[in-house]
């Protein structure tokens, strides 16, 4: 089996872990553990997990943890839950699960790369909806429609996307499901940056509660900045869940017993958390937005939701060019559009914490100057 490189990992794995202002970062600032249990009111819960034997635990999930996820949703409950070694885990097991050789798949694009490498290594004939800078990074109901054919098994979207920060509404979220529909295909929606909008009024409802072969996976990182946990989920229809729970005991077994403990706990004290991030996020966002304004060599389309933005850059060299001097000259980190497929895009994170997302702006605004 073939396995393309994955573009943005290699990159994020050969820059991020020396250097001094990264501002590719994708979740909302990570928590301290301190920072966490002190926000929720659980200080001493290592004393009180002490006792604790580290078993396997939950094979699916704790059944307080799958509860609490499936609160998130209307309509669901444990049953529908799967949890999961973070999103990339929970993605990477529905293709597993549904994808087959000759299937043709069809994803959104740009997006993340998982979304459908996976499934061309699977032996799917992948075929890809482009998303477009001049129709604000949205999928086309028409271009969708004409590329499902007889043997068309899933629709991958990424809502809100990664790394537009574009947001697909109620109404074209339906009219995706009714083209599935009408081929029996499934709709596979990574819905990793769920919960964070950049106006309240846009949220969305997820695939899941409109369409019965619908798929939804999260993550523990991105909303919750609780990235080290490295948990995600699966929400489906029963069915499906089964499907994956099959193909899950050849991969994972289960999560750790310590994670899932503290996963619970934010289940528990999910307006807190979300409060405290979309401080973050708002903030962050109206920096960028007026940086953004003020930059001649940058445009964008704004993003309406998630921690990340994809802008346009106009010096006349290559994004990557760009990117090396950035990291070698100002030790900043963006990622190119080329990890996306998308030549002369740069994906910058706005989730981090303020002060290092201010100083990563000068400095890329300084590297900017020497362009005019």
């Amino acid at each position: 089996m073939r396995v393309e490189p994955f573009l943005v990992e290699k990159w994020l794995n050969e820059y991020e872990v020396d250097i001094e202002v990264n501002i590719s970062e994708t979740c909302v600032d990570p928590f301290t553990i301190d920072e966490f249990l002190s926000l929720v009111g659980r200080r001493e819960f290592f004393n009180d997990f002490k006792d604790t034997k580290l078993t396997y635990g939950y094979i699916p999930g704790s059944p307080g943890l799958r509860q609490g996820l499936a609160n998130l949703y209307s309509g669901l409950g444990p049953e529908n839950i799967l949890v999961a070694s973070g999103a990339i885990g929970a993605n990477f097991l529905v293709l597993y699960s549904l994808v087959e050789p000759g299937d043709t798949v069809i994803s959104v694009h740009p997006t993340y790369q998982q979304l459908y490498s996976v499934a061309k290594s699977f032996g799917a004939g992948v075929k890809l909806l482009r998303l477009r800078m001049d129709r604000g990074w949205l999928p086309d109901l028409g271009e969708l429609a004409d590329l499902v054919d007889a043997r068309t098994k899933l629709i991958v979207i990424n809502n809100p996307n990664n790394p537009t920060g574009s947001l697909i509404d109620d109404e074209l979220l339906k009219g995706i499901c009714y083209i599935a529909d009408e081929v029996g295909a499934y709709v596979l929606d990574d819905e990793s940056y769920r919960g964070i909008y950049i106006d309240p009024d846009d949220t969305t409802m997820s695939v899941v509660e409109l369409y019965e072969k619908g798929v939804a996976t999260g993550s523990f990182s991105k909303p919750f900045s609780l990235t080290g946990l490295r948990l995600g989920w699966i929400a489906a229809e029963r069915s499906i869940i089964e499907e994956c729970e099959d193909r899950r005991d050849y991969t994972t077994i289960s999560n750790g017993v310590i994670d899932d403990a503290l996963a619970t706990i934010a289940m528990e004290n999910v307006d807190e958390i979300l409060r405290r991030n979309m401080d973050i996020i708002n903030k962050n966002y109206r920096i960028l937005s007026n940086w953004v304004d003020d930059e001649p060599l940058i445009d964008w389309v704004p993003p309406k939701a998630g921690t990340v933005a994809f802008l346009r850059q106009k010096t006349g060299v290559s994004s990557e060019e760009l990117c090396k001097r950035l990291i070698e000259e100002k030790d900043v980190l963006l990622v190119p559009g080329t990890c996306f497929g998308m030549e002369g895009f740069l994906r910058i994170g706005f989730g981090n914490n303020t002060v290092v997302f201010r100083e990563g702006l000068l400095r890329f605004k300084d590297l900017l100057n020497e362009y005019r």
